[in-house]
């Protein structure tokens, strides 16, 4: 059975979104370059690439809808159906997985009984895992509508949805205010973040993201030399104790970790030094 044409926007929300959609357009040199951007408007006004977002897109570019949904069906940030003011994706990629990541992502669906994908009651929360958002050095990662969440827990992850769900001020650990899907979809369009210090709150890499920059300038010192992991650890010390900033043989408060720093086989590894390099033909 054929599919019927898609509808068309309200005569009044359709000339809005032309009028964004030509300023969009004209900041390409070519305009098949705006259709990322503009699906992310037409996300923006219904919260997901529908029907009539696809023909809107295809109209504005003079591409065929096929074409539009071919785009709009690879990109994971492009929704296909009504999702929640708020997607809260769990990093569970390798790192991430292996510091917590998939006991934050179960904990999840088992405290807001859902599945993965799928959306709260209430229409505040929608779940999903995600892929690698080159926060490794923050793992495990929770990223709210794009925004970051570091250094997760499992406890600290069912706050957060319970803070979301009850309309409670939630902060980013770094970037920019939190703002609902429909918003963050606008702003990815290209469109500036009309809020009061929202330009200025977006910021840079954190410390762990800098460090290596800060070293090759010479602006931080690097780790200090420290014996073999777990050399002198008492038996009977808890796992991971030793892990601790304030352990035995840390790097200082603020330093890269000890084992950043350059240093030869024999001082990385005493009880296995590294012999003297024979002339060659020796």
């Amino acid at each position: 059975m054929p599919q019927l044409p898609a509808p068309d926007y309200p005569a009044e929300v359709r000339t809005r979104l032309e009028a964004d959609a030509r300023e969009v357009i004209a900041r390409y040199p070519g305009s098949r370059s705006a259709l990322l951007p503009l699906l992310h408007l037409v996300q923006s006004e219904e919260g997901y690439v529908t029907r009539t977002g696809i023909r809107f897109c295809a109209e504005m570019l003079d591409l065929t809808p096929a074409e539009v949904t071919a785009v709009a069906t690879f990109y994971t940030m492009y929704r296909r159906k009504p999702s929640g003011d708020y997607q809260v994706g769990v990093c569970t990629n390798t790192l991430c997985a292996v510091m917590g990541g998939d006991a934050i992502y179960e904990a999840l669906q088992e405290h807001l009984r859902i599945a993965g994908g799928e959306t709260t009651e209430d229409g505040k929360v929608t779940l999903e895992h995600i892929e690698c958002n080159a926060a490794c050095d923050y793992a495990p990662v929770v990223m709210v509508n794009w925004e970051f969440f570091d250094n997760q827990t499992p406890e600290s992850a069912r706050r957060l949805v319970d803070d979301l769900r009850a309309g409670r001020t939630v902060e980013p650990t770094r970037g920019a205010p939190l703002c609902t899907y429909k918003e963050t979809a606008r702003i990815l369009a290209g469109f500036p973040d009309p809020r009061p210090g929202a330009v200025e709150a977006t910021g840079g890499g954190g410390h762990a993201s800098l460090i290596g920059l800060k070293l090759a300038k010479g602006e931080a010192a690097p780790g200090r030399l420290v014996s073999q992991r777990g050399a002198g650890q008492p038996a009977d010390a808890p796992a991971g104790q030793y892990d601790r900033a304030d352990a035995p043989g840390a790097a200082p408060p603020g330093h890269p970790s000890s084992h950043d720093a350059p240093r030869t086989t024999a001082a990385s590894d005493p009880h296995h030094p590294a012999g003297p390099v024979g002339e060659e033909g020796e």
